[in-house]
């Protein structure tokens, strides 16, 4: 994992979908305030086509991308896991292998200036 053929990357992409874009705008703004990502893309609507529990199901639904750091994916992971209304939601943690070295930077900022206070 490089970045422009440097040192790996730290950054990670996490997926999640969700029952409509509110539910997971507000996900995402808290995640964001809470600086456990750098920014969150919520994509209105998708279409999804699953099994669940032995049926073929499609259904509207809305993606987050979410962009973090390995370090705080688990802080990550509790914090959608106990605030989703799914019975098991999507969570798919995808490695990013390049990518704009300022963008990266950027990111790692702004997960990494975490603090206890309630300033973020």
């Amino acid at each position: 994992m490089a970045v422009n053929g440097s040192a790996p990357s730290a950054a990670v992409v996490v997926l999640v979908t969700g029952p409509d874009a509110g539910t997971l705008e507000a996900l995402g703004r808290q995640v964001v305030e809470d600086r456990l990502a750098a920014c969150v893309n919520v994509i209105p609507q998708v279409s999804s086509v699953y099994r669940w529990r032995g049926a073929v199901h499609q259904d509207a639904e809305a993606m987050a991308v979410i962009k973090t750091t390995r370090d705080v994916v688990e802080e990550l992971r509790h914090k959608v896991l106990d605030a989703h209304p799914y019975d098991v939601p999507e969570f798919l943690v995808l490695n990013i292998d390049d990518g704009s070295r300022a963008y990266l930077s950027w990111l790692a900022e702004s997960v990494g200036e975490r603090t206890n206070d309630g300033d973020g």
